[in-house]
């Protein structure tokens, strides 16, 4: 971990941290790891790297109306890009995956990637603090954010929220109906609802993959 902190320009106060940033959740069922898994660093992480990336376009672009903001946050902070940066430094080579997981190949994938990224972000925010986090993740961000022609990316479930939230009294929500394969190969299936309403339906390898193709169809179906 010692190569990878230098990668990371952060050194952990509480190595423990990123040792369950690092520990995927077929690692942590298959040896019982008394920390368990970086699913929930994942799920806070996912939440600091969205205010980091919104905190810093609103103050970069002060007359950027809301909608060109969430799509450029939208290309910043996608499973996309999360597994770009984690290329970078190298993160696969890290990761606690069980054998299975190994043999598939894991280490490349770029689900438990991107969710490796957020999930170390996590880690150096609660290790760091939110200054740390904002140095860490800016650090890859700005040179996306710079590029002359940066990576683009279709954000399905942005363009249905804009188009939904255009009658303030409707209500969207992607609800997780099926999990299913090994930790190695999962499959999630969600429903979008509107007004409880189901108006897509997607499928993936990850909760946000599915998400996606949800709001996908769901945007076929109006029209769009």
């Amino acid at each position: 971990m010692n190569e990878l902190e230098e990668k990371l320009q952060y050194h952990f106060k509480n190595p423990e941290y990123l040792r369950t940033a690092l520990t995927h959740s077929s690692y942590a069922n298959e040896y019982h790891t008394p920390h368990g898994s970086n699913e929930r660093l994942e799920f806070l992480g996912d939440s600091i790297l969205g205010l980091v990336v919104a905190d810093y376009l609103f103050k970069k672009y002060p007359d950027l109306p809301e909608g060109d903001l969430t799509k450029k946050r939208a290309a910043l902070v996608c499973e996309k890009a999360c597994c770009g940066f984690s290329r970078q430094i190298g993160v696969g080579e890290c990761l606690r995956l069980s054998r299975g997981e190994q043999n598939s190949g894991g280490r490349t994938r770029p689900s438990i990637l991107a969710d490796a990224f957020e999930s170390i972000t996590a880690a150096i925010y609660l290790d760091g603090g939110l200054s740390e986090a904002r140095k860490f993740i800016l650090r890859f961000v700005l040179p996306l954010l710079s590029e002359s022609k940066p990576k683009t990316f279709k954000d399905y479930k942005t363009m249905l929220q804009e188009i939904v939230q255009k009658n303030p009294e409707d209500r969207l929500e992607y609800v997780l109906t099926g999990e299913s394969g090994p930790d190695h190969d999962k499959h999630f299936t969600v429903e979008v609802r509107l007004d409880n309403n189901v108006v897509g339906k997607g499928g993936g390898r990850s909760k946000k993959e599915a998400e996606q193709q949800a709001a996908r169809e769901a945007l076929g179906l109006m029209g769009y």
